[in-house]
């Protein structure tokens, strides 16, 4: 039986979904985590993340800076609605007959894999500094304290999270280069990507774990 292909890839609709090797995935399960962290900063902001003083303002619990808190709880919003994307993307990728999209793709998760790393790393010293300054005075009963330091805690998880997600695409470069030193092309990682779409979903799955334990 002939196997229909688009530019090297499996027409869209050929590729049976495999939930068991999707959320066993390396990615997908950093996916997830990061999904997660950012929930727990945005909620925690939402919820405890600001405290009421003797009057009807509400103030940042961090050093009562509330560019603190909004910059955290944008960037949580930003990449839980991100790690959605990504994950509904990530079901679709083995089932992208167009090399150009599937090009876009692996670019644009690079791109904001290494963006949402920094802003993480961002938003971690910046809250960190704030909440060192913030006076125990200003806190009645340790309001927010808990929060705080839960904000705190996932943004540096959040950091790892999307560090890793970024160094598995740096990973599947190098596995697919595998004589080509250090300074390989991003340009030619996308073009190779393109031979493992002709794999079923169990296949392609398994091809990309066994090469990230490597």
């Amino acid at each position: 039986m002939e196997t229909a292909v688009a530019y090297g890839a499996m027409k869209a609709g050929r590729v049976p979904f495999d939930p068991v090797a999707f959320f066993t995935h390396p990615r997908t399960i950093l996916r997830l985590l990061s999904w997660v962290f950012s929930i727990v900063v945005f909620s925690c902001i939402v919820n405890e993340g600001y405290i009421n003083i003797g009057s009807e303002r509400l103030l940042c619990v961090f050093n009562k800076n509330a560019h603190a808190c909004n910059y955290g709880m944008t960037v949580g919003v930003a990449c839980f609605l991100g790690s959605i994307c990504f994950l509904i993307l990530d079901v679709y990728f083995p089932s992208m007959s167009n090399l150009k999209d599937r090009k876009r793709v692996v670019l644009f998760d690079l791109i904001f894999s290494g963006v949402a790393s920094f802003l993480w790393f961002v938003g971690f010293c910046f809250l960190a500094n704030q909440w060192q300054a913030t006076s125990p005075d200003e806190l009645p009963l340790a309001q927010g304290s808990d929060a705080a330091r839960a904000i705190i805690t996932f943004c540096f998880f959040s950091i790892l999270s999307w560090v890793c997600t970024f160094f598995i695409h740096i990973m599947y470069m190098h596995t697919f280069l595998l004589s080509t030193p250090p300074t390989f092309s991003v340009v030619q990682y996308l073009n190779t990507l393109s031979h493992t779409s002709g794999m079923n979903n169990q296949q392609y799955y398994s091809f990309t774990n066994k090469n990230i334990i490597k």
